[in-house]
């Protein structure tokens, strides 16, 4: 038997907070093993009576229509996972080749499903994310996302405690 070896790594993130720590893991991860990391974000898909708030109090919504809105807001998150992906790269500590980022991806769906998705298209080796970043007693140790993907995937998935520095 070998040992596992990781060429692409999935930075899975919900642009919460505490989003830096995971991605560091998922960056060292790369270093060490050589390999590339795809950042991936999943824009959760507006539910029917969120769609009509929308429509209904936003009149530039009902100008620029559904799927306006969407592709802005998937080109907005982009915009976030660039900036901090080049704030990151910026940090003469971590010593990465910031090739080792090879993708920003930002896809609307339902997130389990989205990485699933995605992980099984692309022959990703590895999940990187973090637990969850809502707090409450209505959470768990993993975050909804986590456990939903743990039970659908067939690959390797690393969950990272947002309080992990």
């Amino acid at each position: 038997m070998s040992f596992p070896t990781y060429k692409t790594i999935l930075y899975a993130t919900d642009l919460g907070d505490n989003m830096r720590p995971v991605f560091r893991h998922a960056i060292g991860l790369a270093k060490h093993y050589d390999a590339n990391v795809i950042m991936f974000h999943a824009v959760e898909p507006l539910s029917d009576s969120g769609q009509w708030v929308l429509e209904t109090y936003l009149s530039s919504a009902k100008e620029v229509g559904t799927e306006g809105s969407l592709k802005k807001v998937l080109e907005q998150m982009r915009e976030r996972l660039e900036k901090f992906y080049a704030d990151e790269m910026a940090d003469p500590k971590l010593k990465v080749d910031p090739k080792c980022v090879s993708d920003i991806v930002v896809v609307s769906g339902h997130p389990a499903e989205a990485i699933k998705k995605f992980a099984d298209e692309k022959g990703v080796d590895l999940i990187v994310m973090g637990t969850h970043t809502k707090t409450g007693l209505h959470h768990g140790l993993l975050g909804s996302t986590a456990r939903k993907l743990t039970h659908i995937i067939d690959r390797p998935v690393l969950v990272v405690p947002v309080s992990v520095d």
